[in-house]
């Protein structure tokens, strides 16, 4: 009896963590393994300084863990913004403890200030590695109604699953069969032209794109669909695209906040 509660408990936690997944592991490592192709070798030692001498990728997914303990259950909203159907930013329902574009926000600002201890740094650091993959995740920009899409329950090549968890690992899984380096590798092809465009902006423009993209989805995308070859095939330019602007994004956020004097 015990150990079944234990193994009922263990699949609840399990729901709840993939509920604020973006990407799922494997996306987090290919958004924080571009942006460390796009740093300077002087940038990319002093990132790694502040990690204790490891790598964005090491760092990318620890957030999803970190949120579900006592000592940062504060930051479990900051995986999302909700935004309702057919608003932006300005009318997205912003919860008390703080939410994705206004995390990334402070901890911008404090990175930049350059007067947090070195414990805060790294874990501000480690906090923006993996924040800026969950900016770029459609559905983390997704309807308060339904939760982001985790209320919307379709089909993926016959197994029920809900919208969400589709778009944060099912398709990057489907869409390749790839390792994160590999991802990396094939999609990461831009002249440094495309990269300084992809780059521009800021982090509230970089929202309202990702929840037009998010709309699209929705609307092309009914509750009960049984989603199949035809779906991964048409998602697999977006999630590629997506995935690289998060890590090129990252990249300059990273030279802007490391590659001057402090």
């Amino acid at each position: 009896m015990r150990m079944r509660r234990i193994f009922a408990l263990a699949c609840a936690l399990l729901v709840t963590v993939q509920g604020l997944m973006a990407w799922g592991q494997k996306g987090h490592d290919v958004v924080a393994r571009i942006a460390e192709r796009h740093l300077s070798p002087a940038v990319a030692a002093r990132v790694a300084a502040v990690l204790d001498g490891k790598s964005p990728v090491y760092w990318a997914n620890w957030m999803d863990q970190a949120s579900h303990t006592p000592e940062y259950a504060g930051t479990l909203t900051w995986h999302y913004v909700n935004i309702p159907e057919g608003g932006g930013t300005a009318d997205a329902v912003r919860p008390p403890e703080g939410d994705l574009l206004t995390a990334v926000g402070r901890i911008v600002a404090g990175l930049k200030g350059g007067r947090l201890s070195p414990d805060e740094e790294a874990v501000a650091l480690r906090m923006l590695v993996h924040l800026l993959g969950d900016m770029h995740c459609p559905m983390h920009t997704g309807r308060p109604g339904d939760r982001g899409g985790n209320d919307i329950a379709v089909s993926f090549f016959g197994e029920p699953t809900n919208l969400h968890a589709v778009w944060d690992t099912e398709l990057v899984e489907a869409a390749h069969r790839w390792s994160y380096t590999e991802w990396a590798e094939q999609i990461d092809r831009v002249t440094p032209a495309e990269q300084r465009g992809m780059a521009a902006g800021t982090p509230e423009q970089w929202v309202e794109e990702c929840h037009r993209l998010c709309e699209e989805i929705y609307r092309t995308t009914p509750a009960g669909d049984d989603l199949s070859y035809d779906y991964v095939a048409a998602a697999a330019p977006l999630i590629e695209r997506q995935l690289l602007r998060g890590g090129v994004r990252l990249a300059r956020l990273l030279d802007e906040i490391y590659g001057r004097e402090r």
